[in-house]
């Protein structure tokens, strides 16, 4: 299937000297896909190349060029390299998320799994350190955020923080801006949006912030899941890499996942979607839940 621009785009492409008849060549395609595959582990199979030319057309106009054979030689030059590299894994990178998304892991969470590190005396001064390893816009870590923080309320010691790393500096700018569409919150439940969210003091406008006493708990930094040294110098009681891995190959699956694996305390829990396993990934990690492994004592 061609792309087929609107008539604005036609004429916004004409202004510019654009060639709206060609497209990615096969051997475009084939550098883009292996410097994908090598640098962040995504596949990208022949079926994708039409959604790559697509999402693509937008950097093409941004940087004035006029065919995507400009844009590959631009990307793997030196000064594209230093000022596209980013930009473009920013286009690559997919990142569907919502608040609540899954929320038996939650329910989980505050059940059973903060509950049996307490007992296990595995909580250092009652204090829990989670990752949201796949942070996206940010609605992971803020959900997580709330329901540590109702938990709080019901435990006088207790005391949580949060990072949350993302491949992807553009949706890591929004999660840390920590403003969303009231269609966003829609699903987090009113008591919830009372304590946590602020409404703009424009009331045309249609957005909501995250209280500040929750996003001062929660840090959010860059992070390619596809290094070799994470550069992270503590350990987590609690993982959260969800709906991610199912994008790799198993190779690199095991890769990261052992990674993950490296970060968590003994007797710590991981928390994976709802498409993705460890099956045939020898980690010492129990399932006490569908998605949910726990860390070995």
């Amino acid at each position: 299937m061609k792309y087929e621009a609107s008539d604005a785009v036609l004429r916004e492409n004409n202004d510019i000297g654009f060639e709206p008849v060609h497209e990615l060549s096969d051997h475009e395609f084939s550098r883009l896909s292996e410097f994908v595959k090598d640098q962040i582990g995504i596949n990208l199979p022949a079926v994708k190349k039409t959604m790559l030319q697509a999402r693509l057309q937008k950097r093409l106009r941004v940087l004035g060029m006029k065919n995507f054979r400009e844009y590959v030689i631009y990307l793997f030059s030196p000064e594209g390299i230093a000022n596209e590299i980013g930009e473009f894994i920013n286009v690559v990178t997919t990142n569907k998320t919502d608040f609540f998304r899954e929320p038996h892991h939650f329910e989980y969470l505050v059940r059973e799994a903060i509950p049996s590190l307490e007992r296990d005396g595995l909580l250092r001064q009652h204090h829990l350190r989670a990752w949201s390893a796949a942070a996206s816009y940010g609605h992971e870590a803020y959900t997580l955020g709330m329901v540590l923080s109702e938990y709080a309320e019901t435990q006088a010691r207790f005391s949580w923080e949060i990072l949350g790393t993302d491949i992807s500096t553009r949706v890591l700018e929004h999660a840390v801006k920590g403003i969303y569409r009231d269609e966003d919150v829609a699903v987090i439940a009113t008591k919830l949006k009372k304590k946590y969210l602020l409404k703009s003091k424009d009331p045309s406008k249609s957005i909501v912030k995250i209280v500040p006493a929750l996003k001062d708990n929660v840090e959010f930094r860059h992070l390619n899941l596809m290094e070799h040294d994470y550069h992270i110098d503590s350990k987590f009681e609690i993982i959260f890499c969800r709906n991610v891995i199912i994008y790799f190959d198993k190779p690199t699956q095991a890769d990261i996942l052992t990674h993950l694996y490296h970060y968590l305390v003994p007797g710590g829990f991981l928390f994976l979607g709802h498409s993705e396993s460890l099956n045939g990934i020898p980690l010492k990690l129990e399932s006490v839940a569908p998605t949910i492994y726990r860390k070995h004592l």
